[in-house]
Protein backbone atom coordinates (compact mmCIF):
# COMPACT_ATOMS: atom_id res chain seq x y z
CA UNK A 1 0.00 0.00 0.00
CA UNK A 2 1.65 3.32 -0.99
CA UNK A 3 -0.33 6.52 0.28
CA UNK A 4 0.73 10.17 -1.65
CA UNK A 5 -0.51 13.86 -1.50
CA UNK A 6 -0.34 16.01 -4.29
CA UNK A 7 -0.13 19.60 -2.79
CA UNK A 8 -1.02 21.27 -6.10
CA UNK A 9 -3.96 19.03 -6.40
CA UNK A 10 -5.01 19.22 -2.64
CA UNK A 11 -5.54 15.14 -3.77
CA UNK A 12 -4.74 12.10 -1.32
CA UNK A 13 -4.46 8.83 -3.08
CA UNK A 14 -4.31 5.39 -1.56
CA UNK A 15 -3.14 2.75 -3.77
CA UNK A 16 -4.10 -0.47 -2.79
CA UNK A 17 -2.27 -2.84 -5.15
CA UNK A 18 -0.15 -2.42 -8.38
CA UNK A 19 -3.28 -3.93 -10.48
CA UNK A 20 -4.29 -2.07 -13.54
CA UNK A 21 -7.23 0.25 -13.08
CA UNK A 22 -10.23 -0.56 -15.44
CA UNK A 23 -13.03 1.45 -14.05
CA UNK A 24 -13.61 4.21 -11.18
CA UNK A 25 -16.58 5.29 -9.48
CA UNK A 26 -17.25 8.40 -7.71
CA UNK A 27 -19.55 7.20 -5.03
CA UNK A 28 -19.44 10.60 -2.76
CA UNK A 29 -18.41 14.22 -3.57
CA UNK A 30 -14.61 14.25 -3.80
CA UNK A 31 -14.14 10.41 -3.18
CA UNK A 32 -13.05 7.75 -6.21
CA UNK A 33 -12.47 4.55 -5.83
CA UNK A 34 -10.56 2.86 -8.81
CA UNK A 35 -11.31 -1.00 -9.70
CA UNK A 36 -9.61 -3.73 -11.53
CA UNK A 37 -11.54 -5.99 -13.83
CA UNK A 38 -12.64 -8.26 -11.29
CA UNK A 39 -14.13 -5.51 -9.81
CA UNK A 40 -11.78 -5.12 -6.72
CA UNK A 41 -10.49 -2.05 -5.30
CA UNK A 42 -7.01 -0.92 -6.13
CA UNK A 43 -7.01 2.85 -5.15
CA UNK A 44 -8.74 5.58 -3.39
CA UNK A 45 -8.79 9.30 -4.16
CA UNK A 46 -9.78 11.88 -1.57
CA UNK A 47 -10.20 15.12 -3.73
CA UNK A 48 -9.87 18.79 -1.41
CA UNK A 49 -8.38 16.48 1.03
CA UNK A 50 -6.53 19.44 3.55
CA UNK A 51 -10.07 20.12 4.39
CA UNK A 52 -10.93 16.74 5.63
CA UNK A 53 -7.73 16.98 7.68
CA UNK A 54 -8.37 20.57 9.39
CA UNK A 55 -6.32 21.89 7.22
CA UNK A 56 -2.94 20.51 9.57
CA UNK A 57 0.37 20.24 7.48
CA UNK A 58 1.15 16.86 9.00
CA UNK A 59 -1.05 13.79 9.45
CA UNK A 60 -0.50 10.36 11.07
CA UNK A 61 -1.42 7.42 9.94
CA UNK A 62 -1.61 4.47 11.98
CA UNK A 63 -2.29 0.81 9.77
CA UNK A 64 -3.48 -2.24 11.98
CA UNK A 65 -4.29 -5.88 10.01
CA UNK A 66 -6.21 -8.37 11.57
CA UNK A 67 -4.66 -11.51 11.43
CA UNK A 68 -7.30 -12.78 9.04
CA UNK A 69 -6.45 -10.29 7.09
CA UNK A 70 -2.62 -10.85 6.87
CA UNK A 71 -2.94 -14.30 5.15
Amino acid sequence: MKINYDPKADALYIKLTDKTIKDSDEPGKGLIIDYDEKREPVGIELLQASRLFGGKKEVSVELSLTEAAKT
